[in-house]
């Protein structure tokens, strides 16, 4: 009988937890009502377990409850990040900077924009993986919106240094955005300190269940504002329509 191999590719994914699998069973069978459907006792059920799961998301990043929205994983947080403020603020720019070592989930999005006529600025890294913050500085413009950088690379694992990005876009009045898919639940993630206002998170590589992710909008100084780009039945304020996927999300809780 051949021997599975040893896996070690838990930045692509990890399997889910047998202590989170427990948790989230009773949600398909005996817990399955709709977290929108508030008339009765399954409803309630259900909105309280998705309101449990989105405060304790919440406190992990020292955000409230109210700001995390529920995605199907950060690919969506992403794009809802970068093309949600692209329609929501193009009266006031169309210039946008990232780094040329994103994730595709941002780059594709960004390389969207450019075809839809914003400009994109790539910055590079340098030997160590980190961007230079004076090249930075020196590609901020009156008609930039957004500064999009990841805060744990998924292939070299660097970290960058999102307070000082934060601190620089907090002065320039300009909206902060970073991927934190592989540093949620790895290293301490404080938006409050660190001047974040739109952070995309996924379960699925912190020993949770795929599919589900969720996205952190600032709504204070400043309230950020997104357009949504799925539309239908008002869901999560508004940003991300469709029905709430309980079980998936009281795993990532």
């Amino acid at each position: 009988m051949l021997k599975r191999p040893i896996y070690l590719d838990c930045n692509a994914t990890t399997p889910l937890d047998e202590r989170v699998l427990k948790t989230m069973l009773p949600y398909f069978t005996e817990h399955f009502g709709n977290p929108a459907s508030i008339t009765h006792q399954y409803g309630w059920e259900a909105e309280a377990a998705v309101k449990k799961a989105r405060e304790i998301l919440a406190t992990s990043i020292n955000a409230t409850p109210e700001e995390i929205i529920f995605t199907s994983g950060a690919t969506e947080a992403n794009n809802l990040a970068i093309k949600g403020v692209a329609e929501a603020y193009f009266d006031k720019g169309k210039h946008i900077i990232t780094v040329a070592t994103e994730h595709n989930a941002v780059l594709d999005p960004c390389a969207y924009l450019q075809n839809l006529g914003f400009e994109v600025t790539y910055l590079p890294v340098n030997t160590d993986g980190i961007i230079d913050l004076t090249s930075l500085q020196t590609a901020l413009r009156e008609d930039t919106i957004l500064i999009s950088v990841m805060a744990a690379n998924n292939e070299i694992g660097v970290l960058q240094p999102l307070a000082k990005i934060g601190e620089i876009c907090k002065e320039n009045s300009i909206i902060f955005h970073t991927d934190a898919a592989q540093a949620i639940g790895k290293i301490p993630l404080d938006v409050q300190e660190m001047n974040i206002d739109l952070m995309s998170l996924t379960a699925h590589k912190i020993y949770g269940p795929k599919g589900i992710g969720a996205i952190y909008v600032r709504r204070r100084h400043p309230r950020v504002k997104l357009a949504p780009q799925i539309h239908g039945g008002g869901h999560e304020r508004g940003m991300r329509s469709g029905t709430l996927c309980t079980p998936q999300i009281v795993g990532f809780g």
